[in-house]
């Protein structure tokens, strides 16, 4: 089975959902799934109806974190030695050599990608193109409206 990155916060989350999911969705399902069997014919009962497809997103959704968190290699970035290079997990501040915008973002895997939380997949393009870079390089990127050069400003492994 391939490894897949994942920073402890992210795998953290995830185990917090399973939790929920396994300790208080599911419960609750069976017993709407139980209160709509008494009601009688099942064959025209929406209630059973609806509680049985909430209980197949649930039982998937438990199916696929569990294989997630079974496929993670769970990494904390405060204990990587980058060495200076943008690897998994850091927190890179880049300046955008067109506009002079100064953004922040931490490279995290693809479940745990939050733009608005500055945190950006390992598989986008910026986060590939930083990945082995140092402060003070230049890297472009292909992005939708064309190549943008950015400057790395500061690594942090946080």
């Amino acid at each position: 089975m391939m490894k897949v990155p994942m920073t402890v916060e992210g795998a953290e989350r995830l185990k917090a959902e399973l939790q929920r999911l396994k300790s208080v969705e599911r419960p609750a399902i069976i017993q709407a799934i139980a209160e709509a069997r008494s009601h009688g014919d099942l064959s025209e009962n929406a209630d059973y109806d609806a509680a049985k497809e909430r209980q197949g997103f649930v039982e998937g959704r438990i199916a696929e974190i569990e294989h997630k968190l079974a496929g993670a290699q769970v990494i904390d970035p405060a204990e990587v030695d980058g060495d200076g290079r943008v690897v998994f997990g850091a927190t890179v501040e880049i300046e955008d050599l067109d506009s002079g915008d100064v953004r922040r973002w931490q490279i995290v895997g693809e479940d745990e990608a939050d733009i608005k939380h500055g945190k950006i997949s390992i598989t986008s393009p910026i986060a590939r193109a930083l990945i082995g870079r140092s402060e003070g390089d230049t890297v472009e990127v292909q992005a939708p409206g064309g190549v943008r050069g950015y400057e790395i400003l500061a690594v942090a492994y946080r």
